[in-house]
Parts: C-alpha cells; sequence; structure tokens
C-alpha cells in the first residue's frame, strides 16, 4: 500500500527532529567548526544522502536550530510582559529550566549552542535576531522584576543588577550540567530564587 502525504510528512518530521538532536549534541560537544556533516548523519542515524536532502549545508542546519532559539526567547518575552503576577512568572520560568536540567541535557546543550553562536565573526541574519531576542530578554526580565519591587513580591535593589545575576544564574547551571553530567544535582527553586523573592513569599 503507498504512503500517505500525512505518512510522507510524518517520516519528514522524525527525520528532522532525529538530526536536530544530534546536531545539538555534537554542537555543543565539539563547536561548529568541528561538528561534520558524517558525525551529525551518523548519530541521528541516517545516511549522509538523507541528511543532505534535508539541509544543503551544516550552516542551513545551525540556522534553522538558532532561528528555534529566538523563538523560544521570542515567546518568554511576551510570556514575561502578560498581567500575570511577577512572582509567578518568575517561578513558573524557573521550575521550567529546572524541570528541564533535572530530566535532560538537551536544553543545557541548546544554551551551549546559543553561546557559541555570539562568537561567530560574520553573524547570520538568525544569530542577529537571537542577539535582538536575548536583549529584549534581558530588558523585560528588568521591566518584570521592577513590576514585582513595586507589588512588594521582589527584594529591593538594582533591578538591572539583579536580571543579570538570575539569567547568569541560569546560564551558569547549563554549563555546570555540561560539564559534570550525572553528578550534577539540580537547586531548589528556592536557591535559584532566593536572592529575589522577599521573605514570606516562597
Amino acid at each position: 500500500m503507498p504512503r500517505t502525504q500525512e505518512q510522507y510528512e510524518a517520516m519528514r518530521t522524525a527525520t528532522r527532529n532525529k538530526i536536530h538532536s544530534a546536531a545539538i549534541k555534537l554542537f555543543a560537544k565539539k563547536g561548529f567548526a568541528a561538528a561534520s556533516v558524517k558525525d551529525i548523519a551518523e548519530n541521528a542515524g541516517i545516511s549522509i544522502g538523507l541528511m543532505y536532502r534535508h539541509y544543503k549545508t551544516k550552516g542551513d542546519l545551525f540556522n534553522e536550530l538558532i532561528s528555534y532559539a529566538a523563538e523560544g526567547l521570542e515567546a518568554i518575552v511576551t510570556r514575561f510582559q502578560s498581567d500575570e503576577s511577577p512572582i509567578e512568572l518568575i517561578r513558573q520560568f524557573t521550575l521550567e529550566i529546572l524541570d528541564d536540567l533535572n530530566n535532560d541535557d538537551e536544553i543545557a546543550e541548546f544554551y551551549m549552542l546559543m553561546n557559541q553562536s555570539l562568537s561567530m565573526e560574520e553573524p547570520s541574519f538568525q544569530i542577529q535576531d537571537l542577539n535582538k531576542q536575548s536583549d529584549a530578554m534581558l530588558n523585560q526580565t528588568i521591566r518584570l522584576i521592577e513590576k514585582g519591587q513595586k507589588y512588594n513580591q521582589f527584594k529591593q535593589g538594582n533591578a538591572s543588577e539583579m536580571a543579570f545575576y538570575f539569567l547568569a544564574s541560569i546560564q551558569g547551571l547549563m554549563m555546570i550540567k555540561l560539564t559534570m553530567g550525572e553528578r550534577f544535582e539540580t537547586p531548589s527553586l528556592k536557591i535559584v530564587t532566593g536572592f529575589l523573592i522577599r521573605d514570606g513569599h516562597d
């Protein structure tokens, strides 16, 4: 029985997901330059020919992953702009990150890939967009902290410094996760947000 269009699309999506997972892992471990198309295809369990049917170049694959990262940051910015309580937004965001760290390495590997893109000498449009969304996320985090301070949910202090510290703490956890592997111990929500959330709100 011939395959339907839906079956072909499902197979295509499954293959791309395998490629994405393999590429994220290898780019994080080896870096963009050292990770070859052959490496990615082997780790994805597909032929090099099939790999090239999905992506003409390694750069095309990298840029697609970066575009997903930019979309993810944009979604966080939109979420932080909502009318929901600042303390709940920070809690939900942090808990999701900690849960992801506790379950697998992919989020940490994805952050590593994002960081690598920032050092590229000739950034693509996708990388430029990622930089734009990174700045937007920082600025929106600052505004969210200021709002939480007005509501007496967050401790008083320089909101910009607190936002930098919060985001740097999360990125630091990603790096340590990749370095330590199974020895990594995911901290509690209270540990990560204790510098920010006022006593009586935890």
